[in-house]
């Protein structure tokens, strides 16, 4: 890459890691003004001193020396979880904490080998979700270009007119609605595939039979995400190369006689690279978030069900953070390949200035 690149995307990832600093500082900033944090840090506080007072009961018979003991422990713990300080004052330590990964322990959820440490049980889930979206963006993304250049060639037929339609109708149905409703018919009318999970019960033996049985278990998933994004990716993608095909050089390249397919290849989809490329790896960073309806109505062990079990029932703080951050870290990783991927897909793209 030219050194006279480097400044400029440099600057860019700074931009971006600027972004994601202020991500954590305005989501510590909502938990500690609501009163949302402390309230948190109260209730934890509370079941570790019952659980103190039930073990100090069986060696300690004076109720003031019981009593004494466990406000001793309780400004202790006051002191530990920075209760004893503004909510505002632990802003930078929990900041800090996150990007150092020292996440502290979860509350109530577990790895699956029982760690409570919410490093463990993030990275644990993450590649189910990386596995889950990735395919599903792959499957669309092929299929969104093969069908989208080719529609570019048949304006106005029937065909065209039809994926029109599909668009609109895969763009406007709810994704949960359409994986409830594939669940009915699929599973439970038809029995085709399993209603959830990401094994079978009891999982088979060997990491092949494993691995065929995790395969099965995400078509249901997979082919929900990619129902409810390929009419749009259909269509943005054929409006692109549309636009680019009634470009002059694509007419020159057609009055040289030059196979359609060539045309096709080199002087429509090249050119229309970047914006499919950035459609596609924003699309991936964006549907993250929407991982979490979606695996939760499959019972997909991923970082979208670990944030819905972090929300319903008893809130977890770190582990709300710490998913937060994730995500905000995956989609500033995607914006700075992009960045990079930009300029190796169009020569022409030279940044200027820089800070």
């Amino acid at each position: 890459m030219d050194l006279s690149l480097l400044r400029p995307l440099l600057f860019r990832a700074l931009t971006l890691f600027g972004v994601l600093i202020t991500v954590l500082v305005l989501l510590a900033v909502s938990l500690g003004a609501t009163g949302f944090s402390d309230k948190i840090l109260q209730a934890t506080v509370g079941e570790e001193l019952r659980a103190l007072r039930t073990s100090l009961t069986q060696t300690i018979r004076d109720p003031d020396q019981l009593e004494a003991a466990l406000e001793a422990r309780r400004q202790e713990l006051l002191a530990s979880y920075g209760l004893d300080q503004p909510w505002y004052a632990r802003i930078p330590g929990m900041v800090w904490r996150v990007l150092t990964l020292d996440l502290g322990e979860a509350r109530n959820l577990r790895s699956y080998d029982g760690s409570s440490r919410i490093a463990d049980i993030v990275l644990e889930r993450l590649p189910n979700t990386v596995l889950l979206l990735t395919t599903a963006t792959v499957i669309t993304a092929v299929i969104g270009i093969l069908a989208g250049v080719w529609m570019s060639t048949r304006v106005g037929s029937r065909l065209d007119r039809f994926v029109a339609y599909l668009a609109a109708v895969s763009y406007a149905v709810p994704t949960w609605w359409l994986g409830i409703l594939l669940v009915l018919v699929l599973a439970f009318e038809l029995e085709l595939l399993p209603p959830g999970g990401m094994y079978s019960a009891p999982p088979p033996e060997g990491a092949f039979a494993r691995f065929l049985d995790l395969l099965w278990h995400s078509v249901l998933p997979v082919l929900t995400l990619v129902l409810a994004s390929v009419g749009p990716s259909i269509y943005s993608i054929r409006t692109l190369t549309l636009n680019i095909a009634q470009e002059d050089h694509v007419a020159v390249a057609r009055a040289k006689g030059m196979p359609e397919p060539v045309v096709r290849n080199r002087h429509i989809l090249r050119v229309a690279a970047p914006p499919i490329v950035t459609g596609l790896i924003l699309g991936l960073a964006g549907s993250l978030g929407g991982s979490i309806l979606v695996e939760t109505i499959f019972d997909w062990r991923g970082m979208g069900r670990l944030y819905y079990d972090a929300i319903a029932g008893t809130p977890d703080e770190g582990l709300i953070v710490a998913l937060t951050f994730m995500f905000t870290l995956l989609y500033v990783i995607a914006r700075l390949v992009l960045e990079v991927l930009y300029v190796w897909l169009d020569p022409r793209v030279r940044y200027e200035g820089g800070p």
